[in-house]
């Protein structure tokens, strides 16, 4: 705990040296403020946040707790208002914690590894303790369309299926349900196929992955250690037929000596657009065992309330995640960039912005600094805000989000003087104007849009908590540094952070936050078809 008494120390002196700062003659009051925000106390938040102490803040823990408490007490040195449950700094969030306990595939006395060669989601299976298998359908696509079906009139009560991701296309390139190019919901929502494979009977479905270690990949954070939902699960099977993604190697160990069969139907699927199922005799063991408990998260609240009465009910929010990897056996993944920088610097946007309500000069509009919890298990933490707000969403009138601007990557290693802006412009033009105007006025970054296209095959946009905020139409801008090869490692630590850079950013997050805060009109939701 001395590490964090250590921290408080000298950031209480900051505290004190900002109100100060009231005796003395301010023309430019954020600019002021905005000057508190230095590396030196950034560098103090985030050496106990990024610490071993706190074991990688992974939410559900007792580090991520640590975290919150940190964050809270900080708040309360601050003098802020508890406005969160039980008279506290905290609006708690349930969460369903689930893990593998085994997940075996053995075909024909042949073991399959999980995450290598095959994958299951723990959100979308029930516990299977031993499932025997000595038929396999393959039913190509298990799509039951009015313009295509793999079901007809097969009965396959209790049956496991096999079949491909995504649906037939015909020789021009057209969907065989949609009639045209566009893909239809079969291949773009998963739960398709899984609910229509239940309200059937099936027993268990194996999808075919042609990239299977893509997949994994693009997966791996939802699957290494637990999985985490919001409220209490209901059980998949009620919903859902079990299912796993399997190799090409897995799918030829099933179908033997009995493949020319598969590949003469998927064949005949292609060229016709009918499809043709296979039975195939095979001997599976699939072992499917899960750990599930309930857990209490914890969105941290620091709330300053507006100075006009006329515009205090509308807020701006100000986000960044604090929940990080957590550990895996001795290795503590301490998550200094992600999103150790960014909680670090939604602190200090805290401490300058109580500095200007202590000056008499406070926001016009209410602000709330919020530290959410679950980013990594699939933004749950603003998820859950977002759909239980302390403040009614028709008042919220942006959010600014911060994840990850700690680190320099490849494209400015020599030019650290940056950061990369996503979806200032995706519902608001007024909110790019305004990032824009304070920038150049205050700060002078360079703004790179790069990864706000509509194309950027990186998806950011729909990928850090300022996206629960967009999807209820609240323009929202999010401010990142770009991945690194640290980036969810446990070389992600705190001697790569570049202080300096944080302290800049800081600056550009207070000054866009003001601007929104303090302006007359609020801003206009004016862009449609981009979020």
């Amino acid at each position: 705990m001395k590490i964090i008494w250590v921290a408080f120390i000298f950031l209480f002196s900051a505290i004190q040296l900002l109100g100060q700062a009231s005796l003395e003659a301010i023309d430019d009051i954020p600019s002021s403020l905005a000057a508190t925000i230095t590396a030196d106390n950034l560098r103090a938040h985030l050496t106990v946040l990024a610490s071993d102490e706190y074991e990688g803040r992974e939410t559900g823990t007792e580090g991520n707790r640590k975290a919150a408490q940190y964050i809270a007490s900080y708040f309360k040195l601050l003098d802020l208002p508890k406005i969160g449950d039980d008279d506290s700094y905290y609006q708690n969030v349930m969460f369903t914690w689930t893990k593998w306990e085994e997940a075996s595939i053995e075909v024909n006395g042949e073991k399959f590894r999980h995450l290598w060669d095959f994958l299951s989601f723990p959100s979308r299976n029930g516990k299977i303790p031993m499932l025997q298998i000595d038929e396999v359908v393959f039913l190509g696509y298990g799509i039951d369309d009015a313009n295509y079906s793999d079901y007809g009139k097969k009965n396959l009560k209790g049956k496991t299926i096999m079949i491909y991701k995504g649906e037939p296309m015909d020789k021009k390139g057209n969907s065989r349900v949609t009639g045209n190019t566009a893909p239809s919901e079969w291949t773009t929502n998963w739960k398709m196929k899984l609910k229509k494979a239940h309200e059937k009977g099936v027993k268990m479905v194996l999808f075919i992955e042609n990239n299977l270690q893509k997949e994994i990949s693009e997966n791996r954070r939802f699957l290494v250690g637990a999985k985490m939902t919001l409220g209490e699960q209901t059980d998949p099977l009620t919903i859902y037929a079990n299912s796993a993604y399997i190799s090409t190697n897995i799918a030829k160990a099933i179908m033997g000596n009995q493949a020319r069969k598969v590949i003469k139907a998927r064949n005949k699927i292609k060229k016709k657009g009918k499809s043709k199922s296979v039975k195939i005799s095979t001997d599976i063991k699939i072992i499917q065992t899960k750990n599930i408990k309930t857990l209490v998260g914890n969105n941290v609240l620091g709330f300053i309330e507006g100075s006009d009465p006329n515009l205090k009910d509308e807020v701006v929010i100000v986000t960044a995640h604090y929940d990080h990897l957590g550990k895996r056996g001795e290795d503590v993944y301490n998550g200094a960039d992600d999103n150790g920088s960014g909680t670090s610097t939604v602190l200090e946007v805290t401490r300058a912005l109580v500095g200007a309500k202590k000056q008499g000069q406070g926001p016009r509009r209410s602000i709330l600094c919020m530290l959410v919890t679950g980013e990594e298990k699939g933004l749950l933490g603003s998820q859950f805000y977002a759909e239980h707000p302390i403040f009614p969403i028709a008042n919220t009138v942006a959010n600014v989000n911060v994840d990850m601007v700690g680190r320099v990557d490849k494209k400015y290693k020599d030019t650290p003087n940056y950061v990369y802006v996503i979806g200032s412009d995706r519902l608001s033009t007024e909110l790019h104007d305004i990032n824009e105007n304070v920038n150049k006025k205050y700060t002078n970054l360079v703004l790179d849009y790069t990864y706000n296209e509509d194309d950027d095959p990186n998806r950011y946009y729909y990928r850090s908590d300022h996206y629960n905020f967009a999807e209820k139409g609240i323009p929202a801008i999010f401010y990142f540094n770009g991945t690194h090869a640290d980036y969810h490692r446990t070389s992600d630590t705190i001697e790569k952070i570049n202080f300096e850079k944080m302290a800049i950013i800081g600056k550009l997050v207070f000054h866009t936050a003001w601007q929104l805060a303090n302006q007359d009109k609020r801003i206009e939701v004016d862009v449609e078809g981009r979020n």
